[in-house]
């Protein structure tokens, strides 16, 4: 458990849960999930002496899950918001999952493979953010990080005086949940850039397609994402409106201003994943539709050649086929001058065919 207190543009780390919230400021807890049954009761105390209220039972069991889509709830006291982020590559390994690739953290990165997610809840009241991150978890460590970077030692605990601190603890949450969104936006660039690889290698001369089985995980890896996205865009949607409707007493109007406008810049960035998935996934179906055409391009191609090859030979076996009659008066069947005659008329019948199919381009290589 990591206890902050933010207050008059300063904050500290502190070593137990203050008996009260600071006047002008607020308390941020961080909790990782695997450790949350055995802090709930610090938990529910900080809730009860800094926020106002107990969490609801039903609440904490949210939290607690670690497979929980993105939602939002609320009381009258406080807010629940749990959103789910992309896993980082350390957290795969650390369930054994050693050999697929994850999203959304810092290192090298697979372009397209099962997209895992991990589920972060907060809870946010007027003074006391408390939320539930995974085991090291990226989010919240970058931003312990970016704390103690700047900290000093003041009478035992870390003071930092830094400027554009949180002003509250809903602001916190959506700085970290613009964190989260950003990772989304740095894995399109990636799976963009693969999708227009494929496209490319389907219409290469020569090419006999893409990997399809990749290309499929590919439509599936969006799809996954779209969901998800989607749900988070319903939870911050959702978030958003209940905070217009219901502004915090205590808060004054530029700083509702500015929250909002965070809120919205948070909601503008998950659309606009959605919106670059929903063209990520037209360019995948287009490129499915680029192989069948340039399949059917490719059949067309070699019908032409067979087909003109067959208009060749068909005038040579209509004479081959006539002589060939069995009749007990032919002409010419007995005349050896007149085989070469015939078979020069062959040859000459299929040269002139061959010419007039050359010059209407019907053999001609076509340009890739």
């Amino acid at each position: 458990m990591h206890i902050v207190e933010f207050t008059a543009g300063t904050l500290r780390f502190l070593d137990k849960l203050p008996h009260k919230a600071p006047a002008t400021g607020f308390v941020w807890i961080y909790v990782e999930r695997e450790s949350l049954q055995d802090e709930i009761a610090q938990l529910q105390q900080a809730a009860q002496n800094l926020g106002g209220s107990v969490m609801l039972d039903l609440h904490t069991k949210d939290l607690s899950n670690r497979a929980h889509p993105s939602d939002y709830d609320y009381t009258s006291i406080y807010d629940l918001v749990i959103f789910r982020r992309l896993a980082s590559e350390p957290e795969v390994r650390s369930e054994g999952h050693e050999h697929e690739p994850a999203f959304g953290a810092p290192g090298p990165l697979a372009a397209f493979g099962r997209i895992r997610t991990r589920a972060v809840g907060f809870v946010v009241f007027d003074r006391l953010l408390i939320s539930v991150h995974p085991a090291g978890c990226f989010v919240a460590s970058s931003f312990i990080e970016r704390f103690l970077g700047d900290a000093v030692q003041s009478e035992g605990l870390s003071v930092a005086a830094r400027s554009r601190l949180p002003t509250g603890s809903a602001d916190l949450m959506l700085r970290m949940l613009n964190l989260m969104v950003d990772s989304y936006l740095e894995l399109r660039k990636e799976l963009g850039g693969q999708l227009d690889h494929w496209q490319q290698l389907i219409l290469a001369p020569g090419s006999r397609g893409a990997d399809w089985s990749a290309l499929m995980a590919a439509r599936t890896a969006l799809h996954t994402l779209e969901d998800l996205c989607e749900e988070q865009n319903d939870a911050m949607q959702e978030w958003l409106d209940t905070q217009r409707e219901q502004p915090a007493p205590w808060m004054s109007r530029a700083e509702r201003d500015g929250l909002l406008a965070r809120a919205r810049d948070v909601v503008e960035h998950i659309q606009r994943v959605v919106h670059h998935v929903r063209r990520m996934e037209h360019g995948a179906e287009t490129a499915v539709q680029i192989h069948f055409s340039a399949q059917g391009h490719r059949t067309n191609e070699i019908m032409r050649v067979l087909t003109a090859l067959t208009a060749v030979f068909l005038p040579l076996n209509f004479i081959t086929g006539f002589f060939g009659m069995n009749f007990e008066f032919l002409p010419l069947i007995h005349s050896a001058p007149a085989m070469w005659a015939m078979l020069a008329v062959m040859v000459a019948v299929a040269l002139v065919v061959l010419a007039v199919f050359w010059r209407k381009r019907y053999l001609a290589r076509t340009a890739h």
